[in-house]
């Protein structure tokens, strides 16, 4: 059976890869709309289990499991972008994967998704590609130091990278993040960051959330404010920067681009994420179309949902210890709280968030 062969609505039952948080709020989103959804996912007891339809519990590389969930679905997106290309390659020839396999081979490899948005004329550090200690060691000498150093694939939350200073040995600092293939990027004193929800339709309508201003510690975001203190202008060009990046990919769904601000005011492209983001959970509370509801309306052809804010937020990530709060959130005049049913509470660990209203301003 082709992908042009597949319902497209509200009936549709929508295959979801990735059973975490994301997976869980995408499921619910969906329920509203009278889709189904099954998720797909290798970990035991993964928070997005608990609400949907029916799971398939296999690995990415499983074949088999993998074709009888392309027969149990109408359409497949996901909600992390390191779903191996083969598994992705596999299921979109059997029917519509959305986004589409090429957002996740851009956005898997950051030399790739750098030299991407380059030729899509949008500012990027400036970087170089490192495959050795010898090819760091040329890299710092254009570049200079401070530079920070990543793995080209697979970091998040801040892992899988380390920033390289004055007197650092390369040799230390390959050896920091496993001596991968690594991308070294030159250090951006920026003012602040921002990020921008992009939302596609399968018609190619596109439509955009207010940026918003985020707050990082120990590589883990821990508030996005919006609206974010940056002037209209700032705010158009960071809109026009992600549809240029969802119109080149054909994009379809939640697109999130995360943003430098300089101190010259102009805007460097950090990384995008071909999904829906944590910076954009305070749209859930504050927005009549949560990012994960346009998300699931763009992926089952749908119309898209507004993207206007009735309100101001604050979203703030609650993690690890963070949660045990909750009772006290849940009390709080103003406060929207989301729990993600998880079971194993750890440093470090997202267990849920709260977002807290107030009047609606303009930035």
């Amino acid at each position: 059976m082709t992908s042009s062969d597949r319902s497209a609505g509200p009936d549709s039952i929508i295959g979801i890869l990735g059973g975490g948080q994301l997976g869980r709020m995408l499921a619910l989103a969906g329920a509203r709309l009278g889709l189904r959804c099954q998720v797909y996912a290798p970990e035991p007891e993964s928070p997005a289990f608990d609400v949907v339809r029916r799971i398939t519990e296999a690995d990415y590389s499983d074949e088999v499991a993998l074709a009888r969930f392309a027969e149990d679905v109408d359409i497949v997106t996901y909600e992390f972008e390191n779903v191996p290309d083969k598994a992705a390659n596999f299921l979109s020839s059997r029917l519509s994967v959305r986004p589409g396999p090429k957002a996740l081979s851009v956005s898997q490899d950051r030399v790739v998704e750098k030299t991407f948005a380059r030729e899509c004329g949008l500012g990027v550090p400036d970087f170089e590609p490192v495959d050795s200690v010898e090819d760091l060691t040329r890299a710092l000498e254009r570049l200079g130091r401070p530079a920070v150093l990543k793995t080209r694939r697979f970091g998040y939350d801040g892992k899988g990278q380390v920033v390289v200073r004055q007197g650092d040995s390369p040799e230390t600092a390959f050896a920091a993040i496993g001596r991968q293939p690594a991308i070294l990027e030159a250090f951006v004193p920026f003012e602040r960051e921002i990020s921008v929800l992009i939302v596609r339709g399968v018609d190619g309508e596109i439509r955009h959330y207010d940026p918003v201003e985020n707050v990082h510690r120990g590589g883990i975001l821990r508030t996005s404010t919006v609206p974010a203190t940056i002037d209209v202008g700032l705010s158009a060009k960071a809109a026009l920067m992600g549809t240029v990046l969802a119109e080149k990919l054909d994009y379809v769904g939640v697109l999130a681009v995360e943003l430098f601000v300089t101190r010259e005011k102009t805007l460097l492209l950090n990384e995008m994420a071909p999904r829906v983001h944590n910076s954009g959970h305070w749209t859930e509370a504050a927005c009549h179309c949560s990012q994960f509801e346009n998300h699931m309306r763009a992926v089952a052809g749908l119309p898209l949902g507004s993207t206007e804010r009735h309100s101001d937020a604050v979203m703030q990530n609650l993690i690890g210890q963070d949660v045990e709060n909750w009772r006290r959130l849940a009390a709080e005049e103003g406060a929207v709280l989301h729990l993600y049913g998880k079971r194993d509470q750890r440093d470090g660990r997202k267990m849920g968030h709260v977002t807290r209203l107030s009047p609606l301003t303009r930035s």
